[in-house]
């Protein structure tokens, strides 16, 4: 259940930064640029930590995997 919870977190977290440079962007201030490179830094960094962390969980065994039928 807490995996569940980290998992949505996570994705919560990712589209925050997602609007959050959108929003950036909408300013269309040059000055502010920096603002959108690193909101969508960082949500590429959590959607790469996401999958290696959701990799390393089913490697593990920490999240099980139900196979093909």
């Amino acid at each position: 259940m807490l995996s569940k919870l980290l998992i949505v977190a996570v994705l919560a977290l990712i589209l925050f930064n997602l609007f959050r440079a959108l929003a950036a962007m909408m300013d269309r201030n040059p000055a502010h640029a920096h603002r959108v490179v690193k909101a969508l830094t960082i949500r590429v960094a959590l959607s790469v930590g996401l999958f290696a962390a959701l990799l390393a969980g089913t490697y593990f065994g920490w999240i099980p995997s139900h196979g093909l039928r």
